[in-house]
């Protein structure tokens, strides 16, 4: 019998401990062929649910450490001379892998930040005058925490609109501690065995974009979308025709997740809030009135009719 996305979801809930959101957001940035970003604060699992994504896939996995002296050669790799041979060899860095985690993204230059961005949208990376193309699947899995902004360098919103997902990670609920305690206390946290394969999501892939989706609820995206562009005191600039992309392309991920072939409203209403809470700009006011992004966009939703 062949594997589902399901079983995925499963492996991973068999390792993390609720967490329920951000389990399905990979599952959602894997199938949809995107890279996700996950905020939250240290310790709530991120590295551990990417490194079981990996895992459950038998999928090739590195992860970068993001640090202020860090250089692109670094990601994406360099030339060294062998004089054994008189001759430059190639030396591809840790970017080139199934799933990549990028563990405190804004923790490194512009310049860092970009070469990784760059293999992201091009899914290559150059050394000298050689391109390598990266493997398939290629997802990004970026990681910040909110809490600590001492030494950070900020994303632009044009990076962090490549991102297809911005995955809100918070702390685990008093049963949810409990239920981390009895599993994992003096124990090293296990890894999900394989449930499926590369080729399995290749299949996934194929399957949503093969998901019907209504012309009505492409008008429904594109009001969503046009409604973060209206004029508002708290709004220096709207998503981008990106989101417009995502949101189709992550409630077709989801309806597949649900065994559907076709795209109801509530896959899209569902999705709407991680797609778009980072391709929003906020003024200051935004904060000063004591409102915050995710407030605004949920409040934006709701504002707009469902067909």
């Amino acid at each position: 019998m062949s594997a589902t996305p399901r079983d995925v979801e499963r492996a991973l809930k068999s390792t993390i401990v609720g967490q329920d959101a951000a389990i399905e957001g990979l599952s959602l940035a894997l199938i949809a062929d995107g890279h996700a970003l996950l905020e939250g604060p240290p310790g709530i699992a991120k590295t551990l649910a990417c490194r079981a994504l990996a895992a459950s896939l038998d999928a090739t996995f590195k992860r970068i450490q993001f640090t202020p002296d860090l250089l692109p050669a670094d990601i994406v790799g360099t030339r060294i001379f062998d004089q054994q041979s008189s001759r430059f060899d190639t030396v591809l860095g840790p970017i080139v892998a199934n799933i990549v985690l990028a563990d405190e993204i804004n923790r490194a230059p512009a310049k860092v930040q970009s070469a990784l961005l760059e293999a992201m949208q091009e899914r290559q990376v150059t050394i000298g005058l050689e391109s390598h193309a990266l493997p398939d699947p290629f997802v990004v899995l970026a990681t910040m925490n909110p809490l600590d902004n001492d030494g950070t360098y900020a994303l632009p919103l044009a990076q962090m609109d490549r991102f297809l997902l911005k995955i809100d990670l918070g702390y685990p609920s008093e049963e949810e501690e409990l239920e981390i305690l009895d599993r994992y206390a003096f124990a090293q946290t296990p890894l999900p065995q394989r449930v499926a394969t590369l080729e399995d999501v290749a299949r996934w892939r194929a399957q949503a974009r093969a998901v019907h989706v209504d012309m009505k609820l492409h008008r429904y995206v594109v009001d969503l979308v046009m409604a973060t562009r209206q004029e508002s005191p708290y709004v220096a600039s709207g998503a981008s025709p990106r989101a417009s992309l995502a949101l189709v392309n992550c409630a077709r991920a989801r309806a597949l997740l649900r065994g559907r072939d076709y795209v109801e409203p509530d896959d899209i209403r569902s999705v709407a809030l991680p797609v778009l809470r980072h391709r929003i700009a906020f003024t200051h006011r935004l904060s000063l009135e004591g409102l915050s992004p995710t407030l605004w966009i949920a409040r934006t939703i709701a504002g707009v009719r469902v067909p």
